[in-house]
């Protein structure tokens, strides 16, 4: 089984399950699993979280993202995108409506951001799907989430159509951005196109699609693009664990002692010639490896208790 993250290129006409299911039967694995929902029509960056990976779904959710968006102005649907049914639509050109206020009603967005759920969406009200409901005619109250927006870089702009780039946190739909974009404009507002370009670490640049992905496995050379569990952890310092410790970390336990060194992982000899490990403040995070240097997960150092309990867990002998 492959464990680690494989930077996908979702194509427009595959839903984010598709992909899923397409890799399971390229890859002949089942754990398989997808990092955030890209509609059917949007296309690009979608981690994949392949073998113990998936245990970093959630983690890789809740990173900021990256889009590049088409904004259509003049006209509403009921999903917010081209693809929907016209509810409203009203002639608007550089004419009749001044960029400079368009830009800046755009640019207004920028920073925190009360958004409501488009109807049209996986989010669930009373166990039931707003999809769902929506395809069954129903309209139902939906909260307004807090959602931030970075940064929105304007790329181009030729009435009624926009083109820009959004930086924004978990959670943010890009189709109801558009609509309320055109609300606050008074003339409505669309998506016409998405393409998401970054997540975290990962960009569009570096990802493949699913035809390069089946290439590159019958040539023998995908590993080399798929990234290690570890390496997703890179930015917290490592901790290594003597021999008597790996039972512990085997067993998914918290560690009291047995604590070797901090810092890169080193011989047993250079571990013993640095004494006590000082484990820093108290909630702080470690990447735990056993006594051979194999990495065991991310831990979280409990300054009351003196231990670190862990927090993500990728290989024990359960």
């Amino acid at each position: 089984m492959v464990d680690g993250i494989l930077n996908v290129y979702k194509e427009k006409g595959y839903t984010s399950h598709d992909v899923v299911a397409k890799l399971r039967g390229i890859l002949r694995q089942k754990k398989i699993g997808h990092t955030g929902t890209l509609d059917p029509e949007a296309e690009g960056v979608l981690p994949v979280c392949l073998g113990k990976a998936t245990r970093l779904c959630d983690m890789l959710t809740d990173k900021t993202k990256t889009y590049r968006a088409g904004l259509l102005l003049g006209r509403e649907t009921d999903t917010q995108d081209i693809w929907g049914q016209i509810l409203k639509e009203q002639q608007v050109n550089g004419l009749t409506m001044d960029q400079d206020r368009v830009r800046e009603i755009i640019m207004g967005f920028v920073g925190e951001y009360a958004q409501i759920p488009p109807m049209y969406s996986a989010l669930k009200v009373n166990g039931k799907k707003l999809y769902d409901l929506a395809r069954e005619g129903k309209v139902v109250e939906r909260q307004p989430r807090q959602v931030f927006l970075y940064q929105i870089e304007i790329q181009s702009m030729e009435l009624p159509r926009v083109s820009m780039t959004v930086c924004c946190s978990k959670g943010t739909y890009i189709r109801t951005l558009c609509h309320d974009i055109g609300v606050k404009l008074g003339c409505g507002g669309c998506m016409e196109s998405l393409t998401r370009t970054q997540v975290d670490r990962f960009k569009i640049e570096d990802s493949l699609d699913l035809a390069r992905i089946e290439e590159l496995r019958d040539k023998g050379t995908l590993g080399e693009h798929i990234m290690p569990i570890e390496a997703m952890f890179s930015h917290y310092p490592s901790v290594t664990a003597t021999r008597e410790g790996d039972r512990f970390l085997h067993n998914g336990n918290p560690l009291k002692a047995h604590l070797a060194a901090m810092g890169q992982r080193e011989s047993q000899e250079d571990q013993a010639e640095r004494g006590i490990w000082e484990p820093g403040q108290d909630g702080a995070c470690f990447r735990v490896y056993d006594s051979s240097g194999r990495f065991m997960g991310i831990y979280q150092w409990q300054q009351e208790q003196r231990r670190l309990k862990p927090q993500k867990i990728f290989f024990t002998n359960s």
